[in-house]
């Protein structure tokens, strides 16, 4: 065994993992190159040698949980992530001639893929199980009810959803609150969805940047939700996404945001293959982001359950893959192959995992007006 392959079995061992071992968080090394591109890039070279079957794992999110509860992840590759720090402190990653590329790269990958994975609610963000909800579409459509409880919609309401999906939680909205919903979206795709799952109810959606809302939205909106989409806009522009929001209220409004907490950072080999520009905020950052413009009326954190709607997802994906693999374009192209099957099974594996390890979190947060 080599020094560098020497170097990564004591770090899998401090974190309880065996090379070539028969538990499920055990590591299979088809290619002994893993190690050079982890010691080099860290946590994207390790995502990278997985999508090009250098290493096997048969549960990936019980390796990730035991990694990052052991800490090991830090005596990886930092290269790649001392490059892109220096980037990002440079660069406003996410701004307006930006804010496509997540809609382009991720949620435009086409509309069959998502309805495989996600099912009937189409809710791609945290389910609500903490209601005794056992499947995830029930969690979803919890979680969608919850949000309107706490905003308090009442018939003939006028809400903005800033970054609006597939147009499932308007429709819950708007059929069993009786509000009028506007939504906003960067992914053509998902508008084009969510059009035609709302088509007939009180819902309008545009494609555009929040930054591009036109005069029209200003004050004109009894509640504002977003859905986990602050993940997209970046520290530069936090304050920017907050003071939209509160342009966007009538007096006496209120606004819920649901987001992924982190530590302000990105994970390189997510930022790379799977959200473009994407950042998890601090608590810090949404507190002197929201400073003089709203105050934190209920805040509730259910990140378990996140680790449960991932696991949910994934079994989706794969009990579905040999539909999802027939899919093809209009030129007879297969649009996803094995190594995006490798890549997709990566991101919600090592999402379910740095979840359950507690590493980051979920929350639903209630602003009020400040006064």
């Amino acid at each position: 065994m080599n020094t560098l392959a020497s170097w990564g079995k004591n770090i899998l061992l401090d974190a309880d993992i065996r090379l070539d071992g028969a538990r499920p968080g055990d590591v299979l090394v088809h290619d002994d190159r893993i190690f050079r591109k982890a010691f080099l890039f860290g946590t994207l070279g390790l995502g990278d040698g997985y999508m090009a079957g250098d290493w096997d794992c048969e549960r990936l999110d019980v390796f990730f949980d035991k990694v990052l509860r052991a800490k090991a992840y830090t005596k990886l590759g930092r290269l790649v992530e001392s490059v892109q720090f220096l980037r990002d402190t440079a660069i406003n990653l996410q701004s307006v001639s930006r804010a496509f590329q997540v809609g382009e790269r991720h949620y435009d990958l086409g509309n069959a893929l998502y309805e495989k994975m996600l099912g009937h609610s189409m809710g791609y963000s945290a389910g609500y199980y903490r209601n005794g909800a056992t499947t995830n579409d029930e969690a979803q459509y919890a979680k969608f009810d919850i949000i309107c409880k706490k905003l308090g919609l009442v018939p003939g309401m006028r809400v903005l959803e800033i970054g609006c999906g597939w147009g499932t939680f308007a429709e819950h909205a708007i059929k069993h609150y009786g509000v009028e919903v506007v939504g906003v979206s960067v992914s053509k795709e998902q508008t084009a969805y969510a059009r035609k799952r709302c088509e007939g109810l009180a819902f309008t959606c545009v494609v555009a940047d929040y930054r591009e809302l036109t005069q029209e939205f200003v004050g004109s909106f009894d509640r504002v939700v977003s859905i986990e989409m602050v993940e997209a806009v970046g520290p530069k522009n936090f304050r920017t996404y907050m003071e939209t929001a509160r342009r966007a209220l009538k007096p006496g409004g209120a606004f819920l945001m649901q987001a992924i907490m982190g530590a302000g950072t990105h994970d390189p080999w997510i930022a790379r293959h799977i959200f473009p520009n994407g950042v998890l905020p601090s608590m810090q950052q949404i507190a002197t982001s929201i400073r003089g413009l709203f105050e934190i009326d209920a805040l509730e954190s259910f990140g378990t359950d996140y680790d449960r709607t991932l696991m949910s997802w994934n079994e989706r994906f794969e009990a579905s893959w040999p539909e999802i693999s027939a899919l093809v374009d209009d030129s007879g192209k297969r649009l996803y192959d094995e190594t995006f099957r490798r890549m997709w099974r990566y991101y919600l594996l090592c999402c379910a995992g740095t979840f359950r390890s507690r590493q980051i979190d979920v929350s639903q947060f209630l602003f009020r007006l400040s006064p």
